[in-house]
């Protein structure tokens, strides 16, 4: 599916932010199955005043999950802290850095929600619709809906269901750790999101290409804060 740049710049105002989520969610495919052999990690890390948003994209190759590349990019926060709008807050940092990729990934795994979005458009679904790659949201806390209890070992999954309709997964990715919440971006669906997130998360809670990506933000952020 061609991706959606038309879509960027990014809104500043919060009502016409849900307008565009609104929109954008009739675009959002949550169906495939791909094998990515490149999975793109993004997530982000603050200022100390909030004022910036590091964004980070670290690449790595499966199954065996060696890196292969890294970019960031330092952007202006101009749109106010708002749940359920952290796309438009953080996104125009995370796709700055995909942006300074040489490697393109063949899905990107966002630290956040996919459909398991009030609007089921967040920043996964986002991200992907604009680029045109399948992505996957993984995050530490429920933004909305009900997660089944799954049991204690690695690989055990339960729904999270919101007025009758599955949009995520919790996945216990480490035994005996809290589970993590899965859920299709775009062009995935929930069997294959899951799939993906317990092949990059051989050893920790947090799939590999996300302590990646974290890694490099935080870096870029202390970097700055040094100067």
């Amino acid at each position: 599916m061609a991706p959606r740049r038309d879509l960027v710049p990014w809104p500043t105002d919060p009502a016409d932010a849900l307008a565009l989520q609104e929109g954008l969610r009739r675009l959002v495919v949550a169906a495939g199955s791909p094998e990515p052999a490149h999975v793109a990690g993004l997530d982000a890390a603050y200022s100390t005043d909030g004022g910036t948003v590091f964004g980070a994209a670290a690449v790595l190759v499966s199954p065996s999950l060696g890196f292969v590349e890294g970019a960031t990019a330092a952007v202006p926060a101009t749109f106010p802290y708002i749940p359920g709008l952290f796309a438009f807050r953080e996104g125009p940092a995370l796709l700055a850095a995909l942006d300074r990729l040489t490697c393109r990934p063949d899905l990107l795994m966002v630290h956040g929600h996919g459909i398991a979005h009030p609007r089921r458009c967040g920043v996964a679904s986002h991200l992907g619709v604009v680029t045109g790659i399948p992505s996957v949201g993984v995050a530490d806390t429920l933004l909305c809906g009900e997660a089944g209890e799954t049991g204690a070992s690695r690989g055990s999954a339960a729904p999270v269901t919101e007025k009758g309709e599955v949009i995520g997964c919790a996945v216990r990715t480490r035994a005996g750790a809290r589970p993590v919440y899965v859920s299709p971006g775009h062009l995935i669906d929930l069997a294959g999101a899951v799939r993906v997130v317990l092949q990059t998360s051989p050893r920790f809670r947090t799939p590999d290409p996300l302590r990646a990506a974290h890694r490099l933000a935080v870096l870029a952020r202390n970097t700055a804060a040094s100067r």
